[in-house]
């Protein structure tokens, strides 16, 4: 191809010639020429890489400065490291439904509040293109049956119609703004497959047409997958990604990067999920809270595209903001495998060559703030558990591991740990105990996106099924594949009717139960774990195993590769060692062993080359937006504004910007607040707000029953995100979550004080409300760890919460809470709340915020029962200059609405 770079007077605007085809691009040379680069960028990070020609591309004098372009030469100068703010504007923002409905009832009430300001409601509408994928909403109701599939379909539609109507009422409302229905697979692989470009393509105002680096936030922690193809994306909250599509730049710091070193090659039987698990368990302990991080090294010169993404996939879990793979000919390899255009392709080898974003053997290093190293050779067949998907333990320990667990959790719950208890499931001829697998699951986005991982699962069916070996009775089978195009590869290659013989039949398209979406055991099943108060377990491929959040009667809960979770089916207990003890015994009475059916990496590479088709891709993605006969037959209203319908307990017109004027206000002061909660260490968004099953005698329950909903309809927390009047009964209501002001109690309770009567928090955060008494919730280490969940911090505003005051906050989090009005604190190193030893029954005060200033330390006043008054130090964890405003205004969405509509 003929490839040449030209040049006009516009700054660093050139122009590439591809054959006959005409790009510009915003060049880093160019830049590192100029004074304002000084040969510092070509050192940077390629990652960094992509955050710079942003700036440079967006740069106006305003929000994009020649000295924030700067600050990337001084970062390289001064470590890694820089406390500049800069305004970063991403491509295109990705959605899923659980965090997609609240995301568009919040814009749809904001359509209503501009024409209550006087304004033009089209004026809300994305400026940057977005796209809604439904994958949160299937349920695993039936299993181990050809007909699972379309049950659950049928039953996802009975249950969520009203949800499906107003996502199709968006579709036709607001421009620039796409739904890839129900059955389609799950958004980041769906991301990964086809929506995903490496380099995005747009016209300028001068009708041009511009290329630059594809970057995007989603209202999904998971984004970050689509960095395995070198494409920047991370998790925002719901309320962030709003305001991103209404045009507002991300405001963020320029990050550190911590380079990750891979070296070697993963060694026969060891999988990609092997690998991502020791990478996570090594960053959460290096610390990479904020950081990028990304991967170079001779070991990716052998490492698929499907690996790195299960790798990418996981920042959030080892804490990173993202985890990113540059630009190689691997890229290029997976790219013309998925059926992306061949003009593309070319346009991405040469834009990253061009721009420095290309990687190849033998290139000097960037410029890191920090550095780790692993060499691939040395990991080990393994799983994460029970509850964190850092706690990783060699497959070869999980039987000690998950004894060590059983005594644990059995002591939480106030007895002895004793000898593992059994019990008889009614109605069989078997029973249940301590450590049997209930639950196995091929699940995620993590690991179905990846077919050398799921065609091994298929040829460990294939060799289990040949052995005259099933799984046990006991223990719940599911596949849900991350696309169509899994399918389409394990009919093929016959895989598919040797997982169905050991139950693995297809249940959906969709996250299952790596969101909690598990359905019901079978009832002999939970009848057994209550009688005996067993402590079982859920064996999965996903990337999330929090308490409380695959199964409420699961409390051991371990992430796995898919071939180990068909061989922990088969095995039905978490109490053999998998790796050396037999898993089952054979027609012949014969003992099989994992090893005897674990097939070899040649024999997977062969039916992956074999199978894996870029046929597939073109032919699956060719009508994705389009949705099978139940989508198009529903129908939805049209018109501008919505039609909200009172009746709805899915979706409700939430009460964010009644009575909002024109005019922005300061910053309250705390004043006399009572404590709500104390919490512990690594509180998550699943123990904020739950996603899972809604109980009948929660408060989100009664809510429900008095509306007319009977229990088999509640659905989830997830599926109801459009309704407020759900979502805050259902904040801190996890069944897990400890309040130390109530200890020895699991759930979402607290005392109200004076009176110290023991009762819900949603209850009694409406007597406090009543009280006119303002809100603080107390915390350790990692608050808001996990899911991007904007109802964490919706709900924790809509309780009456004024602060959070923590050790430390998961980025997504506390970037939420500010968003929402609810400002952040930390304590200062040296004091915690035993420390301090906080009982909550303090009044907390936190005066003087009208002028507060980004993470400056503040005073806080804590006065004891007997009136007694002591001050400590906080840490304001209000990081930015532009958060200041967004407070101001009471939240994000109410400083984009009052400057659009002040625009009109």
């Amino acid at each position: 191809m003929t490839i040449t770079v030209g040049k006009d007077t516009l700054q660093t605007r050139r122009k590439l010639v591809i054959g006959e085809d005409v790009y510009w691009l915003y060049s880093i040379e160019a830049a590192d020429k100029t004074p304002t680069g000084d040969g510092r960028f070509a050192r940077l990070p390629r990652s960094l890489k992509v955050v710079l020609e942003n700036l440079l591309r967006n740069e106006d004098g305003r929000n994009v400065t020649v000295e924030d372009i700067g600050a990337f030469g001084l970062w390289a100068e001064e470590g890694g490291k820089s406390d500049r703010e800069i305004a970063y504007q991403p491509a295109r923002v990705l959605m899923q439904d659980f965090t997609g409905v609240p995301g568009v009832v919040d814009l749809a009430a904001m359509r209503d509040a501009m024409v209550a300001l006087g304004g033009d409601p089209e004026k809300i509408n994305p400026l940057s293109p977005v796209d809604l994928v439904i994958d949160h909403s299937v349920m695993v109701d039936e299993f181990g049956q050809p007909r699972s599939f379309q049950s659950n379909v049928d039953r996802e539609y009975e249950r969520n119609l009203e949800r499906y109507q107003f996502l199709k009422w968006g579709q036709n409302a607001f421009a620039n703004f796409r739904v890839v229905p129900p059955g389609t697979g799950i958004c980041h692989q769906v991301n990964l497959e086809y929506l995903g470009q490496t380099i995005w393509l747009d016209r300028d105002q001068r009708g041009d047409q511009v290329a630059y680096p594809d970057t995007l936030v989603g209202t999904d922690s998971h984004t970050t997958m689509v960095n395995g193809l070198a494409i920047l994306g991370w998790g925002v909250g719901g309320i962030e990604a709003e305001a991103a599509m209404l045009g507002q730049p991300v405001s963020m710091l320029i990050p550190e990067v911590v380079g990750f070193r891979l070296t070697g090659k993963l060694r026969e039987g060891v999988t990609a999920t092997d690998l991502v698990l020791t990478v996570t368990q090594m960053l959460r302990k290096k610390g990479v809270v904020n950081k990028f991080v990304e991967f170079y090294g001779d070991g990716l010169d052998d490492l698929p595209l499907a690996n790195r993404a299960t790798i990418a996939n996981m920042a959030p879990e080892y804490g990173a903001t993202c985890g990113f793979f540059p630009v190689d000919s691997e890229t290029l390899r997976y790219l013309r495998a998925t059926g992306r255009d061949e003009k593309r392709i070319k346009l991405v080898e040469a834009y990253a060559k061009i721009q420095g974003l290309w990687r190849k053997a033998g290139d000097p290093d960037p410029i890191f703030t920090d550095a780790l190293e692993l060499d691939m050779g040395t990991v080990e067949p393994s799983l994460a558990g029970p509850k964190r998907p850092q706690d990783r333990v060699a497959l070869t320990a999980a039987a000690e591991s998950f004894e060590k667990a059983r005594v644990e959790l059995r002591g939480m719950k106030g007895g002895e740990a004793g000898e593992p208890r059994v019990a008889a499931a009614p109605g069989t001829d078997y029973v249940v105990g301590d450590g049997s697998v209930v639950i196995a699951a091929i699940t995620s986005c993590t690991n179905t996106s990846n077919p050398y991982v799921m065609i091994a699962a298929g040829l460990v069916a294939r060799k289990a099924a040949a052995r005259g070996v099933t799984r046990k009775p006991w223990v719940k089978t599911s596949l849900a594949p991350g696309s169509q195009v899994v399918s389409d590869y394990l009919e093929r290659a016959g895989l598919q009717t040797d997982l169905d013989a050991l139950g693995f039949n297809l249940v959906g398209y969709g996250c299952t139960t790596c969101i909690g979406n598990s359905g019901p055991l079978p009832e002999e099943i939970s009848a057994a774990i209550k009688e005996g108060d067993l402590i079982v377990a859920s064996v999965l491929s996903g990337n999330r195993n929090f308490e409380g959040r695959v199964h409420a009667e699961v409390r051991a809960n371990y992430l796995a590769s898919p071939p180990l979770v068909v061989a922990y089916a088969i095995a039905g207990t978490m109490n053999i060692d998998l790796a050396n003890d037999p898993i089952a015994t054979d027609a012949q009475g014969q003992p099989v062993y994992l090893r005897e059916i674990w097939p070899t990496a040649a024999e997977v590479a062969e039916m992956v080359e074999r199978n894996v088709t870029r046929e597939a891709f073109i032919a699956k993605y060719s009508d994705v937006f389009a949705g099978d006969p139940q989508w198009k037959a529903i129908a939805t209203g049209e018109g501008e504004t919505y039609e909200w319908q009172t009746s709805s307990t899915y979706v409700q017109h939430p009460p964010y910007f009644e009575g909002m004027g024109m005019s922005a206000g300061e910053i309250s002061d705390v004043k006399d607040a009572r404590v709500m909660a104390i919490f512990g260490d690594s509180i998550t968004t699943d123990h904020i707000s739950p996603a899972g099953d809604i109980k009948a005698n929660s408060p989100a329950g009664v809510y429900l029953a008095e509306h007319g909903v009977e229990r088999r309809d509640f659905n989830s927390y997830g599926s109801r995100r459009g309704n407020h009047e759900v979502m805050m009964r259902g904040t801190f209501a996890n069944i897990r979550i400890k309040n130390e002001m109530v200890p020895g109690v699991e759930g979402g309770v607290t005392i109200h004080i004076p009176t110290g009567e023991q009762m819900p928090i949603y209850d009694a955060a409406m007597k406090y409300a009543a009280e006119g008494t303002p809100l603080v919730v107390i915390a350790g280490k990692e608050y808001g760890t996990g899911s991007s969940r904007d109802w964490a911090a919706k709900g924790t505003l809509l309780l009456g919460v004024k602060a959070v005051i923590a050790e430390t906050f998961e980025r997504i989090h506390r970037s939420n809470l500010v968003g929402m009005g609810v400002i952040p604190f930390q304590f200062v190193e040296g004091q915690d709340r035993k420390s301090l030893g906080l009982t909550g029954q303090e009044l907390v005060s936190i005066p003087d915020l009208g002028n507060v200033r980004p993470r400056q330390i503040v005073k806080a006043t804590l006065t004891a029962p007997d009136g007694s008054t002591r001050e400590i130090d906080l840490l304001c964890r209000i990081d930015t200059e532009v958060e200041i405003d967004y407070l101001k205004n009471g939240g994000v969405l109410h400083y984009v609405l009052r400057n659009l509509a002040k625009a009109a």
